[in-house]
């Protein structure tokens, strides 16, 4: 074990105490429990009250006086740093608190440092501007968040999202074994204001007492500066209570309501609520959502709709029955599988890691496409040309890899010209170098018409083809367009592969189109999810304003979006994660894998959804992944699945229907999904997709024949 010392540096206001613990306290209790590094950590806050701390083992209290010229924080990390001189911290992990980030930095204090964010960025000191969030990636190792949504509020403004640095690890819960003995208890545990919905639980509870006369009702919690006096016999106040006693009544009680109507980080309480097999009511505010799969959402947060929402958990004995042992049973965030992650950047902050490769020769191929390293690699998850290569290199064949939009941006002196004119060079130049067999072209409109030339002229037994992604039909988007870019060398092309079927466009009926479906790579559509048992989200989709820009335009609309919004104000109580739509930015990279595993359900919706075998690029990454998926009858694409593998659907209100189908059914749905993946692996495995494209180019015999090859 790495000897190393790790600080953990709590906010002075939370209390590493029994009685007061605050959220932060809370996490480091739970994550120390079965940390490799528990001998290694101490524990840094400020408490009068000794003898009631959590952890008293490496536990260093920071004594400190405020002084007049400096804040109570700014004295508190002075103190601070008096310990850290005579302990010498390796890595420092300072809870919710950027400003002391820089107090320390400023300071030089020779230290790596971790930020783990528990509220919203935006409203804490030192974190609330671009230029300062920018700061802290800079100065930190680690940027831990305990939501998507606190990380999706940290990142607003900031064009790359550091996924190296940044990460969700969510507050976490040992689950019980044996489900427990439920009384008529209704509880309400947090702070009594209206950010926490009492001013509405209050009400609606009397109401509820008033017509079911044997049920109960317990409050946890209070809040000196506002006055509710709600008052039935059957409502108990119990003021605070110790975070273990809080969890005993969660063991006894039959309904938890959260809710809440400020935006939630995260929100403890109902994560710990479900833990215990409550049927939970939460409002989808902020990381709320992000807590439990199981819930009963409370869309619109009023006193009527909370009591409508209560009375039909009492009434309906199964429904509540179910949410609860669905609860229990499929705890989502698991002490010990998040436990892993923190001790595992700990590892890698402190210790090393490693990478490894391979590859080997058949056709020399040279294939020219958009690999993005401008972007930062941050569409490898999508990148179609990245697949080919791939499934081109497993079979035996060598390839170079030219991104030419890269080589043009990167030697783009004076102007654009310079860094065309480096790029076709490159190709001119790798051609009379390596002598390639083939030369296949990806999206590449860059190359100028004499260089083609010029190679056929240095060897005309070189094979010229290219593939195509994008909409070609005239009922989709930018039509023209597309055509004018894959026809603009088409003297030159021996084979075009099109992810449109040929039969469906006027111009593409001769020999030399064939159809390409959208591959999968067993490296990057690497998940299971259908074996997840653990879902935040019924329902996934994302879209974007363009791949390579990344971030979405203003003032742009996209023809899906009445779709969605028909789709949603249909499905209230349907918990959807929506990118790209309404302002919430699209999801990439890492962001892309964390979020889509969280999800039981997904939704492939192309922005033309009626021309044969069209489909945006995502779908590889639905199925592939594991994720039961809804696809548009109408992209005729039934030819290859059937609805034993994917579930098509006919229009919103189809899909309507089978998507509150599905959220209950999980059984059939973790089917589906699962044959759903081997199905698309055995049709477009890249390995499969590639040497069809060489098969078709050499007029060879197919040597894995799937139903969707023509001959």
């Amino acid at each position: 074990m790495n000897k190393s010392k790790i600080a953990v540096l709590l906010p002075f206001k939370d209390n590493f105490t029994n009685s007061k613990a605050g959220s932060a306290s809370i996490w480091v209790k739970d994550f120390n429990k079965r940390s490799l590094y528990k001998k290694n950590i101490y524990v840094c806050g400020n408490t009068d009250n000794l003898k009631d701390l959590i952890i008293k083992k490496n536990y260093l209290n920071i004594k400190f006086t405020k002084s007049p010229f400096k804040s109570k924080n700014l004295s508190y990390v002075d103190s601070f740093i008096k310990i850290y001189n005579k302990y010498r911290f390796n890595l420092i992990e300072i809870h919710n608190r950027p400003s002391y980030i820089n107090y320390l930095t400023d300071k030089k204090i020779n230290s790596k440092f971790v930020l783990i964010f528990h509220n919203n960025p935006l409203n804490l000191g030192g974190s609330k501007t671009v230029k300062e969030r920018k700061d802290l990636i800079n100065k930190c190792e680690k940027l831990i968040f305990v939501s998507n949504w606190v990380k999706e509020k940290f990142f607003e403004g900031i064009d790359s999202k550091s996924i190296n640095k940044s990460t969700v690890i969510y507050p976490s819960i040992d689950p019980i074994k044996k489900f427990p003995s439920k009384k008529k208890i209704i509880a309400f545990v947090g702070k009594l204001n209206h950010s926490k919905g009492f001013h509405i639980f209050g009400p609606a509870i009397i109401k509820i007492l008033n017509k079911y006369k044997n049920w109960k009702s317990i409050v946890v919690g209070d809040e000196p500066r506002e006055k509710y006096n709600f008052k039935h016999k059957n409502l108990y106040y119990k003021g605070w209570l110790s975070h273990k006693k809080t969890m005993d009544l969660y063991n006894q009680t039959s309904i938890s309501i959260v809710p809440s109507f400020w935006e939630e980080p995260f929100g403890r309480t109902a994560m710990e609520a479900a833990s215990r097999g409550c049927a939970t009511i939460i409002s989808k505010k902020g990381g709320l959502v992000e807590t439990i799969g199981n819930a009963e959402y409370l869309v619109n947060l009023s006193t009527k709709n909370l009591y409508n929402k209560i009375e039909k958990l009492i009434s309906n004995i199964k429904l509540r029955t179910t949410i609860q042992k669905k609860s229990f049973n499929n705890v989502i965030h698991l002490l010990d599988e998040n436990t892993k992650k923190i001790d595992s950047y700990r590892d890698i902050i402190l210790g090393q890691r490693f990478t490894k490769t391979n590859g080997n020769k058949k056709l020399k191929i040279i294939h020219v496409s958009n690999f993005g390293n401008r972007l930062s690699n941050r569409l490898y998850f999508i990148s179609i040309a990245k697949k080919i290569s791939n499934g081109l290199i497993r079979n035996g064949h060598d390839v170079i890899n030219i991104s030419d939009r890269d080589s043009i941006k990167f030697n783009r002196y004076i102007s654009a010209k310079s860094g065309i004119k480096y790029f076709n060079n490159l190709l001119l130049e790798t051609v009379k170098n390596y002598s390639p067999d083939l030369i296949l072209l990806g999206h590449s409109d860059n190359i100028n018409i004499e260089i083609l030339e010029e190679i056929k002229k240095y060897n005309s037994d070189i094979v010229i083809a290219q593939w195509f992604e994008d909409n070609l039909h005239k009922s989709g988007p930018d039509p023209e367009l597309n055509q004018k870019r894959l026809l603009k060398y088409d003297p030159f092309i021996d084979h075009n592969f099109i992810t449109t079927h040929p039969s469906a466009l006027h111009f593409a009926k001769n020999k030399n189109y064939h159809y390409l479906p959208i591959p999968v790579d067993k490296n990057i559509e690497r998940l299971n999810i259908y074996k997840n048992r653990n879902s935040i989200y019924d329902l996934f989709f994302t879209m974007s304003h363009g791949v390579n820009r990344g971030k979405l335009k203003q003032n742009k609309t996209d023809m899906r979006y009445p779709f969605l919004d028909e789709l949603l104000n249909k499905n209230p109580n349907i918990n959807f994660d929506i990118y790209g739509y309404k302002g919430r930015e699209p999801i990439w990279s890492e962001d892309f894998y964390n979020v889509i595993k969280q999800s039981k359900m997904g939704l492939n919706l192309s922005r033309t959804n009626s021309v044969k075998y069209y489909t945006s690029n995502r779908i590889s990454s639905l199925i592939g992944n594991g994720l039961m998926t809804f696809i548009d009858v109408n992209t005729k694409l039934d030819d290859f699945f059937d609805d034993r593998e994917v579930v098509f659907y006919k229009n919103v209100d189809d899909l309507s229907d089978k998507l509150n189908y599905f959220k209950n059914n999980d059984h059939l749905r973790k089917k589906i999904a699962e044959k759903g993946k081997i199905k698309y692996f055995n049709l477009f495995d890249a390995e499969i997709v590639s040497q069809y494209i060489i098969d078709k180019i050499y007029d060879l015999k197919f040597k894995k024949r799937k139903s969707w090859m023509k001959k």
